[in-house]
């Protein structure tokens, strides 16, 4: 079995998760660990203090930080961080165009690059590789597989593409029919519950039992973008 290091999260999501998409539940759980680490003795570590600062954070995840109330840890970080980017964007004469240039050059780089979306996403790669190989390699994981009622379309996307990139045809093709009979399953059940909401504004279908419907906006939502659209 490959990527060894990823199976067993991989696995726990799979069976722990079935009403969700397991992958959401990874990046989840991913994300809470890492914003822990970086505020704890992580954050004191210089490779890594340079990697914050030369990358900063998005503004998600600076939120995140704040909301865990570890104030001097995100303080120590954000000394640091605006101490080298003080010498960035205000090196030399403030008036001149080619230092303008090169301080917009890099708030912009500072805006599409974040520390932890990056430690995310590429642990996150390793598991959909992961479950790429499960799938082929593992029956009790194809029957946590089976019992899961539906992937995200982004992450739906994602595990296709990396399953192509490291399964063999015939292999590939059993996954990719398992996965899209899911997707297409529940998107039809989306639908109808979709459409049984909007009915239900109508005085006409008083009657008519909500069924699964009530809460179809934001399952459809979390379905289209993903489960931390809705929070």
């Amino acid at each position: 079995m490959k990527e060894h290091i990823y199976t067993i999260p991989v696995t726990e999501a799979f069976s722990e998760h079935k009403n969700h998409c397991p992958f959401c539940a990874l990046k989840e759980k991913l994300e809470q660990d890492e914003l822990e680490i970086i505020l704890g003795a992580s954050m004191m570590e210089p490779d890594i203090r340079q990697e914050t600062n030369k990358k900063g954070f998005c503004k998600r995840h600076y939120a995140k930080m704040f909301n865990m109330k570890n104030r001097l840890g995100l303080a120590l970080m954000l000394e640091s961080h605006l101490e080298k980017l003080k010498k960035e964007v205000t090196t030399g004469n403030i008036f001149s165009r080619d230092i303008a240039a090169k301080s917009v050059e890099r708030v912009t780089e500072l805006e599409n690059s974040c520390y932890v979306c990056d430690r995310i996403e590429d642990k996150i790669a390793k598991m959909f590789t992961t479950a790429a190989y499960l799938f082929d390699e593992e029956r009790e994981f194809r029957n946590s597989f089976a019992q899961v009622r539906y992937f995200c379309l982004p992450h739906y996307k994602q595990y296709m593409l990396s399953a192509k990139r490291v399964l063999e045809k015939d292999k590939y093709n059993d996954l990719v029919k398992a996965a899209n009979e899911k997707v297409c399953a529940y998107l039809e059940s989306l639908k109808d519950d979709i459409s049984l909401f909007c009915k239900k504004f109508d005085y006409r279908f008083d009657s008519l039992p909500w069924g699964e419907s009530k809460d179809s906006v934001e399952r459809s939502i979390k379905f289209l973008g993903g489960e931390d659209s809705v929070k």
